[in-house]
C-alpha cells in the first residue's frame, strides 16, 4: 500500500483555462510566443527527465555534484529545526540529498504537473518514512499560498535546475520578493544558477546529439493539439536554441518549417516560413550578478558553491527584515 502524502491542489480545473488563454494570447503576438510552464504535463515531464542524462546537459549533474559536497554546510547553516519546501519539485532527486544531510520533519514538494508531482512524493514517503511529506499543486510563477497544514517556523526553500533562469531579471526578482513574503525574517533560500560560459557549451546543452530536447520542445504542441481544440502539427516544425550573448540566455524557438496556418479553439494564426515561436528563455548569470538581484528583493547571500570549473553554482541566501 502506497504512504499517505497530504495532497493540496492550487490548480483546480484552471490549467485547461489557462493553457487556452495563453496560447491564443502567444499566437496572436508579435513576435509569436508560447509559456515554458506548459512544458510540464506528464510526457513533458519525463522528456525533462531524460534531458537531465544527456551528456551535453551538464547541469544536473554539476548540480548534484555540489549539492553532495555541500549537503553537510548547507544543513548547518539551516539549523536542526528547518523543514524543506522545493519549488519545481520534479522527480524530486536533488532534494534528497538535502533530507538525508537535514532530516527535516516536513517536506513540501510544489510543482505544476500533478500526475508527476504525485509519483515524486509518493517515492518519498515510501523512501523516508519519518518525514511528513505535502504535495502542492500549483503555479509558484502567480500568487502562492502555502498550504494548510504545513506549518513550519523556520523553513528553508529549494529552488533547484536554475530554473530561476526561465523568469527575466525583472521577473525573478518580482519571484523572489514574492518568496521573502512567504519566509519569515531569518528564513532560508537555496537555489541553483548557472553561470555565463562559452557559447558552444551552452548551445550544445539545448541542442542534444539524441535531439531529446528537440522531443521536449516540440511536445508543447502536442499538447496544445491534445488538450485544445487545434489542428496544429508538430511536424511541420523544428526545435532551435541558441546563445543570446546580449541578453545573456539560451532561447529556444520552434520554426515554422513552411508557411502555414493553424487553428487553436477556432482562431487561425499564420506563420511565415522560418518564424518562430519563442517558447523558452534560460538566463546565465554571474556570481556577482545574481548575488546583486537577490540583495535587490531583500535577501542578504549567506554562501555560494561552484564546481572547479565554474558551469554552476548554488547560493544559501537568508531573508533580511
Amino acid at each position: 500500500m502506497a504512504l499517505a502524502i497530504r495532497f493540496h491542489d492550487q490548480l483546480a480545473s484552471s490549467s485547461h483555462s489557462c493553457l487556452r488563454d495563453d496560447a491564443l494570447a502567444g499566437f496572436a503576438a508579435t513576435p509569436k510566443w508560447a509559456s515554458p510552464k506548459y512544458f510540464y504535463d506528464r510526457r513533458g515531464s519525463e522528456l525533462f527527465e531524460q534531458i537531465t542524462e544527456q551528456p551535453e546537459y551538464y547541469p544536473t549533474r554539476t548540480e548534484e555534484r555540489i549539492l553532495r559536497e555541500a549537503a553537510g554546510e548547507i544543513a548547518a547553516i539551516a539549523g536542526p529545526e528547518a523543514d524543506l519546501i522545493e519549488f519545481g519539485s520534479g522527480a524530486s532527486r536533488k532534494v534528497r540529498l538535502l533530507l538525508e544531510a537535514m532530516r527535516p520533519a516536513s517536506y513540501l514538494g510544489i510543482d505544476i504537473s500533478e500526475d508527476f508531482l504525485r509519483s515524486s512524493t509518493q517515492k518519498l514517503a515510501a523512501d523516508y518514512s519519518w518525514l511528513d511529506v505535502h504535495a502542492l499543486c500549483a503555479d509558484f510563477s502567480d500568487e502562492l499560498h502555502l498550504p494548510e497544514g504545513f506549518d513550519s517556523s523556520c523553513p528553508l526553500a529549494f529552488f533547484p535546475g536554475s530554473s530561476i533562469g526561465n523568469f527575466t531579471p525583472t521577473q525573478a526578482q518580482q519571484f523572489l520578493t514574492r518568496l521573502h513574503s512567504l519566509l519569515p525574517v531569518g528564513g532560508g533560500l537555496l537555489v541553483g544558477v548557472d553561470l555565463v560560459k562559452d557559447k558552444a557549451v551552452l548551445e550544445a546543452a539545448y541542442n542534444d546529439a539524441a535531439g531529446v530536447t528537440a522531443a521536449f520542445n516540440l511536445n508543447l504542441l502536442e499538447r496544445i493539439r491534445r488538450e485544445l481544440d487545434s489542428d496544429i502539427d508538430p511536424a511541420r516544425f523544428s526545435h532551435k536554441a541558441i546563445f543570446n550573448e546580449g541578453q545573456s540566455r539560451i532561447e529556444m524557438h520552434l520554426v515554422s518549417r513552411e508557411a502555414q496556418q493553424v487553428t487553436i479553439e477556432g482562431r487561425r494564426f499564420r506563420f511565415a516560413k522560418g518564424e518562430t515561436l519563442h517558447t523558452e528563455n534560460s538566463y546565465k548569470y554571474s556570481l556577482q550578478s545574481f548575488a546583486a538581484l537577490a540583495r535587490s528583493a531583500g535577501y542578504t547571500s549567506l554562501a555560494q558553491w561552484t564546481d572547479a570549473d565554474r558551469l554552476f553554482s548554488v547560493h544559501y541566501l537568508q531573508r533580511t527584515a
